[in-house]
């Protein structure tokens, strides 16, 4: 199994430049498959609970074109790289777990769950190879925690707020978040490919099953919503313009069935993920 912090080894196989290329050279790249979309087991410690979650979101990136990907908590650390190398995007779901605070230099609140080593492994395996390979990524709610905390961000460990953040999956709207009019997000909720500076303000109802947010946002990155309540930041997204990095506090996957929403989220992942394989497949056929 991978262990936290120890990454050199692996690593050193994932950093040459370029190495994305040869590696599509050598196992015969082809564009027109389905991207694979690497997500993790969200909970090492709670299969019932992971196996309850992870469909959801398997099912949404289906719905939306992919072939969704489990990547293991527990497996051998070289069977877990070969299949990071083989994905095209990663989307990192929810936990029940909390980021540990020591990684963000916090001391720990007594609201503060405990952290899940093994998942923070692996988001940190999946997060390093999307930033070296410019593979596309998603996060969904501890996704968005986990992805901030990686680019050196910090978190409010325990949100106090008349709203109710933890409403849970059985509450299908539990507030609304005020999307930028300038970001990637508005973007791809307005589905039409514009972004005027002067837009209407965009809101859109959002559940919510979280206790924890972004606080001081990471670098690479930018505040993309807030909940319109409280000012909780509900949603970043990268600031480099090749790289797509997208990241929302609310659970996208429970409302793909109705809601367009979130629909165009996992669509935006998806064509994200297809727009680097023909990038890619361009670059083999130069060679």
């Amino acid at each position: 199994m991978i262990e936290s912090g120890k990454f050199e080894a692996i690593w050193a196989r994932l950093n040459a430049d370029c190495g994305w290329l040869m590696l599509h050279v050598k196992t015969g790249y082809n564009n027109h498959m389905a991207p694979r979309i690497a997500i993790p087991v969200p909970h090492s410690g709670d299969p019932e609970y992971a196996q309850r979650a992870l469909p959801q979101y398997e099912d949404a990136v289906r719905m939306a074109g992919g072939e969704p990907v489990r990547i293991p908590l527990d497996g051998a650390v070289e069977d877990v790289v070969k299949l990071v190398e083989s994905c095209d995007a990663v989307l990192l779901p929810g936990s029940k777990a909390d980021i540990d605070p020591t990684k963000y230099e916090a001391a720990r609140d007594p609201h503060t769950a405990e952290a899940d080593g093994r998942r923070d492994a692996v988001d940190d395996l999946l997060l390093q190879d999307a930033y070296n390979m410019r593979k596309p990524v998603l996060g969904i709610c501890y996704g968005l925690q986990a992805l901030n905390v990686y680019r050196t961000g910090t978190l409010v460990q325990h949100i106090v707020s008349p709203v109710n953040h933890e409403a849970g999956r059985t509450v299908p709207v539990a507030h609304t978040a005020e999307v930028d009019p300038d970001s990637k997000l508005a973007e791809i909720l307005r589905g039409d490919g514009s972004r005027p500076q002067d837009a209407a303000r965009l809101v859109i109802p959002v559940n919510s099953s979280h206790h924890q947010s972004a606080d001081v946002i990471g670098d690479g990155l930018r505040m993309s919503a807030r909940c319109l309540e409280d000012g909780v930041i509900e949603a970043v997204e990268g600031t480099s313009p090749d790289h797509f990095v997208l990241a929302v506090q609310w659970h996208p996957e429970r409302s793909v069935e109705n809601d367009e929403s979130s629909r165009a989220i996992f669509r935006a992942l998806i064509e994200a993920a297809q727009a680097r394989q023909e990038k890619i497949a361009g670059a083999i056929q130069s060679v």
